[in-house]
């Protein structure tokens, strides 16, 4: 099959041809139709985390089922999927209690010891990416990351589900459990935040104040519910902040840098929240001090890890709000591109005004 292939950090994606197993007794080999290009990917492109190479990346996708395992029940050949790159077990404690993103046992969606490699290129084994590798004309994974979708969804919305979806409406209404009346500051309106920004009006937020260095994408995030908009570069945001609300209930920072997830929490309000859920470089840190934010204002930080999200349950309940008209999903695809794009489409996505672009075409 062809895939776009990375062979070192920050270098290019090569189109290879890959070899892809046969699925195991809980696997599920899927024909690709649509994959998001997400910017946790870019990320593990251009900075050194550690992944080994070569690296499949790609893990917002809808497809076809083309096989199963024999102990895969949940889905069958020719049913609609999605990938949500959240593995758990389904056995220990926390994903007893429902929280299969907090699993003990992330590694048992894994290949056994012992079996080959789900992927390998000119015989070596390839890592996919989140267990996924979606730059490709198909994937090959373990049940436990695989959701049905209805078939009346088209395929690149529907990839967007499995995780900017997720992670974006999903640390508004699981993390945060945004209420109405409640404040929220949407840090990054890229195709993450607008899907916070959607939540906490679903939700019932009172004001939803969207901030983004690029006017194109504040203009979205008005769209999607987002009651005023601030661009950091013309104004300081705590302030503006503060003076619009007084403080947020609620601070989501999707950016992944330092200054952003410092002013998330000194945007807050007594008591408020703030949630980091950008992507930072290893070894990164942020300031908090003890007494002035957490002891004497009661604030709150913590990091969310795809929206809180229970996929099972949420993705479906998702895919029903738009089926009703109630949730956008055709407003986030900005482009369909090739496989041969990705580079110069993640280009394009610095340049603004883009939410996501999906990779449609895999022919190379």
């Amino acid at each position: 099959m062809k895939a776009a292939i990375l062979e070192e950090v920050n270098g290019p994606f090569r189109i290879a041809d890959v070899n892809i197993a046969d699925p195991l007794e809980n696997e599920v080999l899927i024909d690709v139709q649509a994959s998001g290009l997400c910017h946790s990917d870019q990320h593990v492109a251009t900075v050194e985390t550690g992944f080994p190479l070569p690296l499949l990346l790609g893990h917002e996708v809808a497809g076809i089922v083309a096989a199963v395992g024999s102990r895969v029940h949940d889905v069958q050949v020719g049913d609609h999927v999605v990938t949500a790159p959240i593995h758990h077990c389904g056995q220990c404690r926390t994903c007893l209690q429902g929280r299969p993103y907090q699993c003990a046992n992330k590694r048992f969606t894994e290949r056994p010891a012992g079996a080959p490699p789900r992927l390998t290129l000119d015989g070596d084994p390839i890592t996919a990416f989140q267990g996924v590798g979606g730059f490709a004309e198909h994937i090959l994974a373990h049940e436990n990351i695989v959701v049905k979708v209805p078939k009346d969804i088209p395929f690149d919305r529907a990839c967007l589900l499995g995780c900017g979806v997720v992670t974006g409406a999903g640390a508004a209404i699981n993390s945060a459990r945004v209420r109405p009346g409640d404040t929220v500051a949407v840090i990054g309106c890229g195709g993450v935040g607008l899907n916070t920004v959607q939540a906490a009006a679903l939700s019932g937020a009172e004001r939803i104040v969207a901030l983004d260095m690029q006017d194109a994408k504040l203009e979205l995030a008005k769209t999607f519910g987002a009651t005023d908009v601030i661009n950091p570069q013309k104004t300081d945001a705590v302030d503006a902040i503060q003076e619009l609300t007084g403080g947020v209930t609620h601070a989501f920072e999707f950016v992944g840098n330092k200054v952003t997830s410092e002013q998330a929490v000194a945007m807050l309000e007594t008591g408020g929240t703030a949630y980091l859920i950008g992507v930072h470089k290893p070894g990164a840190t942020i300031e908090i001090t003890p007494f002035g934010d957490l002891m004497s204002k009661q604030k709150g930080v913590r990091g969310v890890a795809m929206g809180s999200s229970n996929p099972k349950i949420d993705i479906p309940r998702y895919a029903s709000l738009y089926l009703q008209g109630r949730f956008k999903l055709d407003e986030l695809v900005s482009r369909r591109i090739g496989l041969g794009d990705i580079a110069q489409s993640y280009a394009d996505m610095a340049d603004g005004g883009v939410a996501r672009n999906v990779i449609t075409d895999f022919s190379g």
